[in-house]
């Protein structure tokens, strides 16, 4: 017997699904990177950690519909990030904060 439910039918079933799954890569990709901000160290909230790419080679953006990718692609461009709080991203984008001298070091190398 065919399946005669539409996306109507299932919209709500499928975005929490989809939002689910996001929080769980987020998760995951927080992990893989130490799960802590790597300048400041904060950790108290997943929601205010971003991941900052470092290497000028990005794919996709991370959080830009990035956590519906297969977990291999995401890891391949998490490995091109730090890890920072929300603050610390605001002031790296704005030039305030530097990333340390051995982030720098170590995404050349």
């Amino acid at each position: 017997m065919k399946d005669k439910r539409t996306y109507a039918d299932r919209r709500e079933e499928l975005i929490q699904a989809v939002a689910k799954r996001r929080r769980k890569v987020k998760t995951l990709a927080i992990e893989r990177k130490g799960g802590k901000c790597q300048i400041c160290g904060y950790n108290k909230y997943q929601g205010a950690l971003d991941l900052h790419h470092v290497s000028g080679d990005k794919k996709f953006g991370i959080a830009d519909k990035g956590y519906t990718r297969s977990w291999e692609k995401i890891k391949a461009e998490v490995d091109k990030c730090i890890l920072v709080c929300a603050n610390c991203h605001r002031e790296i984008e704005g030039g305030i904060t530097q990333l340390p001298r051995e982030i720098v070091v170590e995404k050349r190398g």
